[in-house]
């Protein structure tokens, strides 16, 4: 039997600093005994030393305060009395235990009890949550934390957090605890104790509500439950959902209403905020056939991810219907493969106490969707090696629970169907009865546009691609197959070499025709991925970089140059409808025309000038293409420190990754905090923190112009440090130009600059999605003050918004006076 522990003492302390000097300045002591809180004990310390202002604000402990306070030697009999018989127990508890440790030793209290971290516990126990700090443990799971980074305050949501890892432990089945006390090991000090402790009492899995295959334990999916039929009237539906009465919402409602009656496509321009979504989604549902299957696609995962966490959660609960969000196979865990991951040990604790953790993830997952783990971005490596990759055999013990084809077999009974623009148009590309006779909707179609250049893109690792070619050229059939696989080798090498040792950008490298005329000779059926990846008689070709920790990977792209005709990809479908804030890109030129149609409807909404939000743009920052990077990003980050004392939160958009780096690294430098794209993790990631008030300034870039609302800050200062003009290297550029060229259109004036100034009213939009919110929104790019498209941005942005130009002292006092 398990040594039986009963008695813990949950510490926290406060000390003057994290180093190997530190000193406590505030204890806070809770005993629990048989999963209740007994006792509590808390002092001020005073550790003979001044306070630095870092640790003042952070604690709201002063030099006068621990004046008053009795020194360490005075507490230290009562705090071991206290403690010497309990299981220390604290969040990241080697710091708090060796502290307090060494300064009971110096008292001559020899400290020797066991030790319990419940920042591991509860990231085993708790797999979904993004953070594990106790600001969002004490958020996400309404623990009481009044007075954070006070130390009986800590210690006392640190207790509450405490006895829910342990009843969370307890209710697990018996059959999950056995495997996981096999890594248990893994987790610090003596954590992986609770385990053991539990499995004595622990009881079999219900089979109810789990199956048991090869070991592991997955949850059973809910029965779906009889829909309910929508009313005709947009306005009942809304008011079920709950949802405020806009006016500009019902128009659109009706728009979408109309378009069933009529089979020809339907495109609606209607400007952002106004709640499409519910817009589209409520009136296909009250109308369409009761085995009509609306198909919903949106521009990116996150979009994906949000539309079903909200929108559609709200209608699964409210009317029972059957909504569903597919993804491409490497978005689910591969059971198979993780099976095989189980019987491996490791020696990296910190990928055993993963698969502690999805173990305990797949008792509450039934989409087994990865992008639930929060923190995988972090073990990168791992997820790789247990993603699904599209196949699986029959024989697999796990082949009637693999979400990957549960995923696939659930979206052809789903009642609305939800994914992203990639995945449609991957998935319609070779199977067409994805889409045959369905309802179609397009949100956000401009995207459409960029990802329909993606499909003809192709990727493939180049140094994979070479291990191939050298074993191919082992076992070649002939003299000259291995002659002409010898010479791709030659010329690959050659590139990679030349690539990596000039420290070349992705479009420096021009790969000549040798190359496919060199696979063209090659036997089509033997080498078909090489032929298929060759295969456009007009194309680019380029090497590419990326790095994964430490790893550096290189991978070889090509792209067709020949415009993709997005009509002719769709098979006969019951209707179409694109909608988007930017379909009537200018006179010339239509988001319906760019897609292949020539008939089709066409509505636009009446556009509401914006009293909420004010634009001004920045007549004092340095001209963007008259100054280094350096020098424009140190204008941005000084801009931005003092936009931040202003005590709102802040929205910071980016036209290049580069810059945003940059801008992020002044502002560590300044230590200014923010959350910064893919340097603190996904959109998805970073936005749901902000939200949350973890960090006032988000800095991001991508999704962030067109898709992400924010919803949360009654007031907000939106920056934006560029005019999001397209780079004319680009090679999609590059192809639209030509395309547009050759229908007699001007590229610049007739697409791309109506284009950018379309994103950038959609990026002023993601600060007004409700109305009471206000925003401010602050344009630095000073191109549209001196170049002569610039008065059509400003007239054009006029017509939306208030708008000012503005030195920015004076910017700083409007924003105070617009904000109040």
């Amino acid at each position: 039997m398990t040594e039986k522990w009963t008695k813990y003492a949950v510490i926290d302390l406060e000390a003057t600093n994290a180093g190997i000097d530190a000193r406590i300045i505030q204890i806070g002591i809770v005993i629990i005994e048989n999963n209740e809180i007994t006792q509590t004990f808390q002092s001020d310390i005073n550790p003979h030393e001044k306070l630095s202002q870092h640790i003042k604000s952070l604690t709201g402990i002063t030099d006068q305060q621990l004046e008053m306070a009795p020194e360490f030697s005075q507490v230290a009999a009562k705090i071991y009395e206290l403690i010497e018989d309990c299981v220390f127990v604290a969040h990241n508890v080697s710091f708090d235990a060796n502290l307090l440790a060494e300064a009971l030793f110096f008292e001559g209290y020899d400290l020797l009890t066991p030790r319990v971290d419940t920042v591991e516990l509860a990231q085993v126990f708790f797999p979904d949550f993004e953070k594990y700090n106790l600001g969002h443990l004490a958020e996400s799971m309404a623990l009481d934390l009044t007075n954070a980074h006070t130390a009986i305050d800590d210690a006392m949501a640190t207790a509450q957090l405490f006895i829910r890892i342990m009843k969370k432990i307890a209710s697990l089945p018996k059959e999950c605890l056995q495997v996981i006390q096999l890594y248990a090991d893994s987790l610090i000090f003596e954590s992986g104790q609770l385990i053991s402790q539990a499995l004595d009492q622990a009881e079999s899995f219900d089979s109810q509500s789990f199956d048991l295959v090869e070991g592991i334990l997955l949850a059973k999916k809910a029965r779906p439950q009889k829909p309910l039929k929508l009313s005709k009237d947009f306005s009942i539906n809304a008011a079920i959902l709950g949802l405020d009465n806009r006016p500009l919402q019902n128009q659109f409602a009706n728009l979408i209403q109309e378009g069933l009656s009529i089979p020809k496509p339907s495109f609606i321009q209607a400007q952002a905020g106004i709640g499409k979504s519910y817009g589209y989604l409520l009136p296909l549902l009250a109308n369409s056939q009761e085995d009509q299957q609306i198909l919903v696609s949106v521009p990116t995962k996150i979009l994906q991810d949000q539309l079903m966490a909200q929108e559609m959660s709200r209608i699964e609960e409210a009317f029972h219907i059957s909504c569903h969000s597919i993804k491409g196979p490497s978005n689910y865990l591969k059971l198979d493969a993780f099976f095989e991951s189980l019987k491996k040990r490791d020696d990296n604790r910190l990928v055993n106490r993963i698969k502690m953790q999805l173990l305990v993830w797949l008792l509450e997952s039934t989409s087994g969707d990865l992008d639930e783990i929060k923190q995988k971005h972090r073990f990168i490596s791992y997820f790789d090696s247990i993603r699904h990759d599209g196949e699986l055999k029959k024989s697999s013990p796990f082949y009637d629970y693999d979400f990957w084809l549960n995923s696939y077999e659930q979206a052809k009974r789903a009642k609305v169907l939800l994914t992203n623009h990639s995945y449609f148009l991957h998935r319609v590309e070779d199977d067409k009865a994805f889409a045959r006779d369905k309802l179609l909707v397009f949100d956000e179609a401009q995207r459409l546009l960029l990802q329909l250049d993606q499909l003809s893109r192709k990727q493939v690792n180049l140094q994979e691609l070479m291990q191939g070619l050298t074993t191919a050229k082992e076992g070649a059939d002939t003299l000259l197959e291995k002659r002409l696989l010898e010479s791709l080798l030659f010329e690959l090498d050659n590139l990679a070499s030349h690539y990596h040792a000039d420290q070349l950008s992705d479009m420096e490298i021009t790969i000549s025709q040798q190359l496919p005329q060199l696979v063209k000779e090659l036997d089509a059926q033997k080498f078909s991925d090489l032929h298929d990846f060759f295969r456009y008689q007009e194309a680019d070709y380029w090497i590419s970089c990326e790095r994964r920790g430490e790893k550096r990977i290189s991978y070889l792209n090509t792209s067709s140059q020949r415009f993709i005709n997005f009509k002719s990809l769709l098979p006969e479908t019951h209707k179409n409808y694109f909608v988007s804030a930017s379909l009537d890109i200018s006179r010339q030129v239509h988001i319906a025309q760019l897609l292949g149609f020539d008939d089709y409807s066409y509505a636009k909404l009446s556009k509401e000038k914006s009293q909420q939000q004010k634009v001004i743009v920045d007549t004092d920052m340095p001209i963007i293409t008259e100054v280094d990077d350096e020098t424009y990003s140190q204008a941005i980050a000084k801009r931005l420190y003092l936009l931040n004392q202003e005590g709102k939160p802040i929205l910071v958009l980016f036209h290049s990754r580069k810059q945003m780096l940059m801008v992020s690294d002044i502002l560590d430098q300044w230590h200014l905090g923010h959350l910064t794209q893919e340097k603190n993790g996904s959109p998805y990631a970073i936005k749901k923190r902000f939200d949350r008030g973890e960090q006032s300034m988000l800095l991001g870039m991508g999704a962030f112009w067109e898709g992400v609302d924010f919803v949360q800050a009654d007031r907000m200062i939106e920056v934006i440090s560029k005019l999001p003009f397209e780079n004319p290297e680009d090679l999609y550029v590059k192809k639209m130009s030509a395309y547009l060229l050759s229908q007699g259109k001007n590229p610049f004036n007739d697409y791309f600059l109506p284009f950018a100034i379309l994103k950038l009213k959609q990026a002023i939009g993601r600060t007004m999605r409700r109305q009471n919110q206000k925003s401010l929104v602050l344009i630095l790019d000073g191109r549209i003050l001196t170049k002569s498209y610039g008065d059509l941005i400003f007239k054009s942005l006029n017509e939306d918004f208030l708008i000012s130009c503005e030195k920015f002292d004076d910017s700083i006092q409007i924003s105070r006076e617009f904000l109040l």
